[in-house]
């Protein structure tokens, strides 16, 4: 609706998939979807609930009516219990048993679980998808030289496809985050008000075993293989901590490789995506700005602040539970997810799609090659004969003599200058001839193939037809 707010990421920038994950819907179909879980396994495991019962549970799963809902929340003030009013109006056999014996973090924690563990799920194979696209373009440009930068500054030769393998390395490492994060996902269960299990052992009769088979069943309905040891009412607020940690952790990659995109844009080398009738300035026509790489900083940005609610909400937990958790939650964990998803989509789209412009990579080399060679040159002019110390100074003062040209807009004249000064001893002829570009990447290439191979594996693992790289 336009005279209400609406967030922009799920106005403009998640996808379909990640709001469908943390709507209402997804959400509360997986509240019943608990409840019904529950009612069956205490069936299963003697107390007196029908079949029939279960079965009327199960077929209500899905027609939620959400004004009964709203009505009911307003006069008792629980979002849970509005939500149980609510299916046994739907399920009237059953209305008496859904929820028994289970506190209201029974649906809503476990549901959170199941969210993330599925939400984590999608991010993986999203950064998978930007992994092959940075492994594809690496490998094709693995021996391509260019100008490398410290400080901004020029420094030596390295390759496009090195440079990229910086960005592939450090997702990489995020892959493995989001692995352990969804790894260390165990489910809550139903453990009652401070986790002591004590109103199923009333239900049960002291059966501790009951109780464990209970949980365990519970648990594998969703596809979990462990629950917590210990928990107070929620399950460890630790979790949330760690999830977000990894969404921030891939947001901090993103950002230094789009951050890397716009500079070398700005320098022509490398460009992102620019659609046909894109428009880049409304005032400059000529304009292709770096819109989608600065849009991926600007939202990295976001979730690396976001990603601090976690930490300080697991911190300040009292004792078996609070209630100071809930709004945040509610805001930053749903917000972290659509926000990683939206900046993974944006990278997918620019390593899919990257510009790499040689001639002008070719000649920014050709224009500092002569100061990244001056190395070799004095190790040439030291083994016919030349004093080290004085070769030095020479090409000190030379160098310093050309940059000068430079600034002025002159070209390059170190290698004349050099060629001028007899105590030398090469002809310009005899150092042009080491000017070769592949002299100066050392093992860029090798390091750029044996980073693929080892990605390799993870890619093909994904499943995706168009994954293999040809290596």
């Amino acid at each position: 609706m336009s005279d209400k707010y609406e967030s922009p990421l799920s106005s403009r920038y998640a996808s379909p998939y990640m709001m469908g994950l943390f709507s209402a819907d997804t959400r509360y179909r997986t509240w019943r979807r608990l409840w019904v879980s529950l009612a069956r396994a205490e069936m299963q495991l003697g107390l007196p609930i029908t079949r029939e019962q279960v079965d009327e549970l199960e077929a209500h799963i899905d027609d939620i009516d959400y004004e009964v809902v709203a009505e009911r929340e307003k006069e008792v003030r629980h979002d849970v219990m509005a939500h149980v009013y609510a299916y046994g109006l739907k399920a009237p056999s059953a209305a008496g048993i859904i929820h028994l014996g289970a506190t209201s973090c029974y649906v809503t924690d476990n549901a959170d679980l199941v969210i993330y563990r599925d939400g984590l799920r999608h991010i993986r194979s999203e950064l998978l998808s930007v992994i092959r696209n940075l492994s594809a373009f690496a490998y094709e440009y693995r021996a391509l030289p260019t100008l490398g930068y410290t400080h901004y500054q020029p420094a030596q030769l390295v390759t496009v496809g090195k440079r990229a393998s910086l960005w592939l390395q450090d997702l990489v490492s995020d892959l493995h985050e989001i692995d352990f994060a969804i790894g260390n996902i165990r489910f809550l269960g139903c453990r009652g008000t401070t986790g002591t299990e004590a109103s199923f052992m009333d239900l049960f009769e002291g059966d501790g075993a009951k109780i464990d088979e209970m949980n365990r069943m519970i648990a594998a309905d969703f596809g979990f293989e462990e629950v917590f040891d210990v928990c107070g009412q929620t399950y460890p607020r630790k979790v949330d901590s760690r999830i977000l940690n990894a969404l921030s952790s891939v947001a901090q990659s993103l950002y230094r490789m789009a951050n890397d995109i716009r500079l070398l844009q700005h320098d022509r080398q490398v460009e992102e995506p620019f659609e046909k009738n894109q428009i880049g300035s409304s005032a400059m026509a000529y304009k292709r700005n770096p819109m989608r790489s600065e849009r991926i900083c600007s939202l990295t940005r976001y979730l690396m602040a976001d990603a601090a609610n976690a930490p300080m909400t697991a911190s300040v937990q009292w004792l078996e539970r609070t209630l100071d958790d809930s709004a945040n939650r509610r805001i930053s964990l749903p917000e972290g997810f659509l926000a990683a998803d939206a900046i993974l989509r944006l990278a997918m789209n620019v390593t899919d799609g990257l510009h790499v412009n040689e001639k002008i990579i070719e000649r920014t080399v050709r224009e500092y090659l002569p100061f990244i060679a001056t190395e070799n040159l004095m190790m040439e002019a030291v083994k016919r004969g030349g004093d080290r110390q004085q070769l030095h100074e020479i090409i000190r003062s030379c160098s310093m003599e050309a940059t000068a040209r430079m600034k002025q807009g002159e070209s390059c004249d170190l290698l004349e200058r050099l060629a001028a000064r007899p105590e030398f001893g090469l002809t310009l002829a005899e150092m042009q001839a080491l000017l070769e570009p592949s002299l100066y990447v050392g093992r860029c290439a090798e390091q750029v193939e044996r980073l693929c191979k080892k990605v390799q594996p993870l890619i093909l693992g994904a499943s995706d037809e168009k994954a293999e790289i040809n290596l």
